[in-house]
């Protein structure tokens, strides 16, 4: 799985003209420049890295033109390989196998996808759930959220909200301009009246899973930082409750924060 860090925003609209004609230029310049350029590249990259820098090289070549196929064929495969209301193909930041992959997760796959998924198993282990990639750009079937893991004394800190039953780790959602340091701060002073420390803040994973209470097929990304605090942990805003809950506790919270608490278990955090 290839990971790009980067600061994700949603496409802009554009002019239908506008894509036909940049369809045309690129396939034009892939033409007519694409075979001198790749075969300089492969030459570049072995006399620089060997076998090894080769080896990368393609792998990249691989990937962008799997991200090429999740778009080309993306109206085939959500109608082959995915049933209805499955995580759809078509994220053009997004490779086929990713895509695929969260099909998995979500036991969305057809007869023919569950196929093509075993064949890739043989070839790599477990090949479409390993490359699944939590830095796609954002899309209406993934809600991209930020979370903060606080663990004490074998159990982790969970909030609830008002009127809801389940629990979630804190934090929430980026608004625009903000780093993830800058919105998980804001989301944490806001929901619990504390102040994260900024030289001890570091990142602790990605987990995604099915969005409760949403139509199958829509994804909940959490991106978990852990940090030091300064003040006394309160419930404010919209919670109306604060618990520390053991790993046997893990039900009441929600499948994707199940998931921090087996990463957590894993480690014997918790």
């Amino acid at each position: 799985m290839i990971r790009k860090i980067k600061t994700s925003a949603p496409d802009k609209k554009s002019n239908p003209l506008i894509g036909v004609l940049l369809f045309i230029i690129s396939l034009i310049l892939l033409v007519i420049t694409g075979p001198v350029g790749f075969l300089y590249g492969l030459i570049y990259s072995l006399i620089k890295g060997g076998i090894s820098g080769l080896g990368e090289y393609l792998l990249k070549i691989a990937v962008s033109i799997d991200q090429l196929g999740n778009v080309m064929m993306q109206h085939l495969l959500n109608l082959l390989w995915k049933r209805k209301g499955g995580y759809p193909f078509g994220n053009r930041d997004e490779t086929i196998s990713s895509a695929l992959g969260r099909n998995k997760k979500l036991g969305m796959l057809t007869g023919f996808g569950k196929g093509i998924d075993k064949f890739l198993d043989t070839i790599d282990p477990n090949h479409s759930l390993n490359s699944i990639d939590y830095y796609i750009e954002p899309s209406p079937k993934i809600i991209d959220k930020l979370a903060w893991v606080v663990v004490e004394n074998k159990r982790l800190l969970c909030v609830r909200s008002k009127g809801k039953e389940l629990f979630y780790i804190p934090g929430g959602k980026r608004e625009k301009g903000e780093s993830d340091l800058m919105a998980l701060s804001r989301e944490i002073l806001e929901e619990l009246q504390v102040i994260l420390k900024p030289d001890s803040f570091s990142f602790f994973g990605n987990f995604e899973a099915q969005a409760d209470g949403r139509p199958k097929g829509i994804m909940v990304r959490l991106r978990c930082y852990e940090s030091n605090y300064i003040g006394t942990l309160q419930p404010a805003s919209e919670i109306a409750e604060m618990q520390w809950l053991e790993y046997n506790d893990r039900e009441k919270v929600s499948k994707a924060g199940q998931l921090v608490f087996d990463f957590l278990r894993n480690q014997d955090r918790i």
